[in-house]
């Protein structure tokens, strides 16, 4: 339901609302039609988070456990946080709602998209909500769990950077052995 609001409100913003000008008919405008994601089966119904995404998901809990930390941090004069501070922060980290996240299409690509994430083209449907919060959640708690909170703290204190290879580029990382994607509008720049 909620997917099918969001692409009738992304839709009808392009379409406009198709009232006649009262001095006549309104310019001709092209029309655009942007589809919601086709998920395949284990996309829409697994637990778990899908191979595919991993690695956009794991950049997403590493810039939500980031800026929570980085707030934390801010709250006591940027000082280093106590044991039981930082594990508290993880925890509520990953606890979050994860609503700001979903999957779209981009180039006949599913990707993750959401805060911390290379933005998308401008025309795209985000489908969200459903599985998404708790597989973001669910592999958040897994990482605390696997490296450990005093690990991933000593991460993030030297940097996002090493936050992220930590979690998302290690030997067994969800990212191992990709490059990062570029941001696509970045590349287009890079190409004119």
């Amino acid at each position: 339901m909620r997917a099918a609001l969001a692409a009738w409100l992304v839709l009808s913003l392009l379409g406009g609302t198709g009232a006649e000008d009262t001095c006549g008919d309104p310019p001709a405008a092209a029309s655009r039609s942007v589809p919601a994601p086709q998920l395949s089966p284990e996309e829409r119904l697994s637990p778990h988070m899908p191979e595919s995404l991993r690695c956009d998901a794991c950049h997403a809990i590493a810039f939500q456990i980031e800026e929570q930390l980085r707030k934390a941090e801010g709250k006591v004069g940027k000082k280093t946080l106590k044991e039981s501070d930082y594990i508290e922060v993880l925890e509520r980290s990953c606890s979050q709602d994860w609503e700001s996240y979903g999957v779209l299409e981009l180039d006949g690509e599913k990707r993750l998209s959401g805060p911390g994430l290379p933005s998308q083209q401008s025309l795209s449907v985000l489908v969200s909500g459903g599985p998404w919060p708790g597989r973001l959640s669910k592999l958040c708690h897994g990482y605390v769990g696997e490296r450990g909170e005093a690990q991933i703290y000593g991460a993030h204190r030297r940097g996002p950077a090493a936050l992220r290879q930590l979690l998302c580029h290690g030997d067994k990382g969800p990212c191992a052995g990709r490059k990062e994607r570029p941001d696509p509008r970045k590349a287009l720049q890079n190409e004119l």
